[in-house]
């Protein structure tokens, strides 16, 4: 990731709308700062006349007027003023944007629900959404048994929510199937492993069998029940 501050200092000349401005730019790609570039320009109307880069180490000038001041500046204590800015601005505020912003993580919150039942042949609808997260780098989708789905999946973009944080929307299409386990998977950078919600409507083989058992140890209870409340009024002596 490039991260470029930058600084605008505006001056206007007159009223009819000449004016002049200064773009103040400390560019790096990396939080080491190995390779920060400090560039200063001059705009005239909206045009460079002239500018110092760091990296070629002196100024240059675009117009007649910009190369006149670039050859005075280059040998008088401007240049050397600039050559300090990248020690002395650029990596101080490049190190506090890395620190308090870029490298900065919020773990998302993920919520799964459904949006359509299935009925009358047409599939169900699933949604799994994530909720301020930072950064805006995120990875969610969808498994079924285990495996990634790879069809009926639709997924937005990362969607600001104007306050540094953002959120995203998955949706599954799907037809149900009994014993199947449908989760949705969000990875991001503020979790060590990925982030899994398992869909409480998704019933396990496991969960079948569970559901079975307890079914037919109601029904067994029902019947023994029957059947001692049957023998207590045969060996009843009003039983006719």
């Amino acid at each position: 990731m490039i991260l470029i501050l930058q600084l605008l200092l505006a001056l206007s000349l007159r009223a009819d709308g000449y004016y002049i401005y200064i773009v103040v730019d400390c560019i790096s790609s990396s939080s080491d700062l190995a390779d920060v570039e400090y560039i200063n320009t001059y705009y005239f109307n909206k045009a460079p006349y002239i500018r110092f880069n760091s990296t070629v180490g002196e100024y240059v000038g675009y117009t007649e007027f910009g190369i006149m001041n670039a050859e005075r500046w280059n040998k008088g204590p401007e240049v050397q003023q600039q050559r300090g800015e990248l020690e002395r601005y650029c990596k101080p505020n490049l190190k506090l944007d890395y620190s308090n912003i870029l490298e900065k993580a919020v773990q998302p919150k993920i919520r799964l629900r459904s949006e359509k039942q299935a009925s009358q042949g047409h599939p169900a609808l699933l949604m799994c959404s994530a909720y301020g997260f930072y950064p805006p780098v995120i990875d969610i989708y969808w498994l079924r048994d285990g495996e990634k789905v790879t069809s009926g999946v639709i997924t937005s973009e990362p969607m600001a929510n104007g306050n540094w944080y953002y959120q995203i929307h998955s949706y599954l299409e799907y037809t149900p199937a009994s014993g199947e386990k449908i989760s949705c998977v969000v990875e991001h950078t503020s979790s060590k492993k990925p982030i899994i919600v398992d869909w409480e409507g998704s019933f396990t083989n496991s969960d079948m069998a569970k559901i079975i058992v307890g079914a037919s140890g109601f029904v067994l209870g029902i019947i023994l029940s029957t059947a001692g409340f049957l023998y207590y009024k045969m060996k009843s002596p009003d039983f006719l």
